[in-house]
């Protein structure tokens, strides 16, 4: 299986620009480390950029060229005091870097881009193998639900209206989802609309995807096999506890002494 969103990159940034309330949790997490810091599946570099304007280095990993050429564009506008931003293309199943990492983060459903377990434990193997001694791995998934599972798959359902920061053009997301719980995978057709000033549809764009959902003692135990020791499960990027009312799991581990 080959990890690659090229046909992403002229619409991933308008798309999810709403996404925004990781930041400051990366953020912290990069500063408390104090760097460097390396980010699989870093895309356009949204959480990237952000680490390093606050002044952590960083190497953004990425297996898409059309999606790092937008990353590279962005981090030539860092300005003076912000951490420098190295951007690598590889797999973050099999990349091989000289250094260590006190902090490897996996932010926005990255983990999830993993379809089978092979994958998840080659990835989770390959980044203890680059956490400096004492190093965490940091990453977040959503929450799946018994509703999201059995949602009739043949209709559209409506993920939200965004606006283009950069035109401030109006889109119209859709979401047409196929789900293989035999296999704990989803097939899905993000389906967006750009409007004109008046509201009407002046294009139509289909991007498709593919994620494994994952649940919370699964990650648990295929963390554990794979040498980590789990430090924190939070249930938002706020740090409160995971509970039942949580959709959003994010996972804190470190290499087991």
């Amino acid at each position: 299986m080959t990890i690659r969103f090229d046909d992403w990159s002229d619409v991933y940034d308008a798309v999810y620009a709403y996404v925004r309330q990781d930041l400051p949790f990366y953020v912290e997490e990069a500063a408390a480390s104090g760097g460097p810091v390396l980010e699989l599946g870093c895309g356009t570099g949204r959480v990237s950029v952000a680490v390093a304007r606050a002044g952590v280095d960083v190497f953004g990993l990425d297996s898409s060229p059309e999606m790092l050429e937008k990353a590279r564009l962005k981090a030539d506008t860092l300005q003076n005091g912000s951490g420098s931003l190295t951007l690598i293309r590889a797999d973050m199943r099999s990349y091989e870097l000289d250094g260590r990492f006190p902090l490897i983060i996996v932010p926005f459903r990255g983990f999830l881009s993993l379809l089978t377990v092979e994958d998840q434990t080659r990835t989770l193997l390959n980044a203890k193998r680059h956490l400096a001694p004492g190093g965490r791995l940091v990453f977040n998934i959503f929450v799946p639900d018994l509703d999201m599972l059995v949602q009739d798959d043949d209709a559209p359902r409506h993920l939200r209206d965004v606006t283009d920061p950069d035109t401030g053009f109006n889109r119209v997301l859709w979401h047409l989802s196929d789900f293989d719980n035999y296999n704990q995978t989803i097939s899905t057709r993000l389906i967006i609309e750009e409007l004109d000033c008046g509201g009407a549809v002046k294009r139509r764009v289909y991007r498709d995807f593919q994620l494994r959902y994952s649940h919370r003692w699964e990650i648990h135990h295929l963390l554990k096999s794979c040498g980590y020791e789990v430090i924190d499960l939070y249930g938002s990027f706020d740090r409160a506890a995971f509970d039942e009312e949580s959709t959003e799991m994010i996972w804190v581990a470190a290499a087991a002494a």
